[in-house]
């Protein structure tokens, strides 16, 4: 009796949710997963129902998917979520395409693959898969050393830093004073290496607004243990790496979140047991790994650190390396007298001479 009389109260409501029209419900998903702060976020709609898992997979909703929505870890990697990216792929999410792209070259080297979807959302202008196009062309990564192009990289780095990429605008300023795959301009590098710290530390003072009671000026990486030189990952969410700001006048700040992208790359090869020439880039919040021996460059001074760029040997010089770096012919130098800019280490290739 009382549950007919459950069933009569319960058919005389109705339900507001299946009321509302799917155009609605869409515009609603697609401004969820685009500010969505992990996946759980966006799963926990996909389970709530039937009608939110339909429209959640819909080809638009996808196609909002923000890079935190896309922020797979390494430890969960699986052949449904590799069929998830390829579906925002299709969809024509940029993100999606960085994201995937630099799984696939890097990790399932499958460079070809991997590149093209880069290439697809440098395309649509999107400034950090410019950038690792760019780093990919200075290293020639995939091939051999006669793929570099120096050239094809200063001119994707100059788009990225186009764009506002941070990365993209110091290692273009350090292009520019070194001469390197440019004509050399020392006093337009210095420009845009000053611009480049100029807008990393507007950027960190923004994100640590809200948390104005966290002290600012820190040079510290936190949460990562290190294998061969660089972080392995961690398991906090949010895995904010901090490092160097305003890296040419000594002063280090909170840093930007890394890209789920890196991240993804630094806890695949911090867990994995790799070939004993393979090195990763030494700079804790990039992952990248040499697709060939002696790829990266090392630094000239200690021989203990590589780096797959500029950009990310300058900001581990004031992160960390400064305080480590002790070159061999200085072990023997009775007064051990010399100044910073002596112990900045050149780049240089291994088994090469300098770039």
């Amino acid at each position: 009796m009382f549950r007919r009389k459950r069933e009569r109260i319960s058919q005389g409501r109705s339900d507001l949710f299946d009321g509302l029209p799917d155009d609605i419900v869409i515009s609603i998903l697609c401004k969820l997963v685009s500010t969505a702060r992990c996946p759980s976020d966006y799963i926990s709609i996909l389970i709530t129902c039937k009608r939110l898992n339909r429209l959640g997979l819909q080809p638009l909703v996808l196609s909002r998917a923000g890079s935190k929505t896309l922020a797979v870890r390494a430890r969960n990697w699986s052949e449904s979520a590799h069929r998830f990216l390829k579906q925002c792929v299709t969809a024509g999410n940029v993100e999606a395409c960085y994201t995937l792209g630099m799984i696939r070259f890097y990790c399932l080297q499958n460079r070809r693959s991997g590149a093209s979807l880069m290439a697809k959302a440098a395309i649509r202008s999107h400034a950090p898969a410019l950038y690792s196009l760019a780093v990919i062309q200075f290293n020639g990564s995939g091939g051999s050393k006669t793929d570099k192009d120096l050239r094809a990289g200063v001119a994707l780095c100059a788009r990225a830093a186009y764009l506002g990429h941070i990365d993209a605008l110091r290692e273009l300023g350090h292009c520019l004073q070194d001469g390197y795959g440019v004509r050399r301009d020392v006093a337009e590098g210095r420009r845009l290496l000053v611009q480049a710290n100029a807008r990393e530390i507007a950027s960190v003072l923004r994100a640590v607004a809200p948390a104005s009671h966290h002290h600012v000026l820190t040079w510290q990486v936190e949460n990562q243990p290190r294998r061969n030189g660089i972080s392995a990952g961690s398991a906090d969410p949010d895995f904010v790496v901090r490092c160097s700001l305003m890296s040419d006048f000594g002063c280090d700040a909170s840093a930007r979140e890394v890209h789920p992208a890196n991240r993804f790359l630094t806890e695949w090869f911090g867990s994995r047991e790799s070939d004993h020439w393979l090195r990763l880039c030494s700079h804790g919040g990039c992952g990248r790994p040499e697709s060939r021996r002696n790829e990266f460059r090392r630094c000239s001074a200690c021989g203990t650190v590589n780096y797959c760029s500029r950009g990310c040997q300058a900001q581990d010089w004031k992160l960390r390396h400064k305080a480590e770096c002790t070159p061999l012919d200085r072990w023997f130098d009775p007064d051990g007298d010399y100044g910073e800019d002596d112990r900045m280490a050149e780049v240089e290739e291994v088994g090469g001479g300098p770039i």
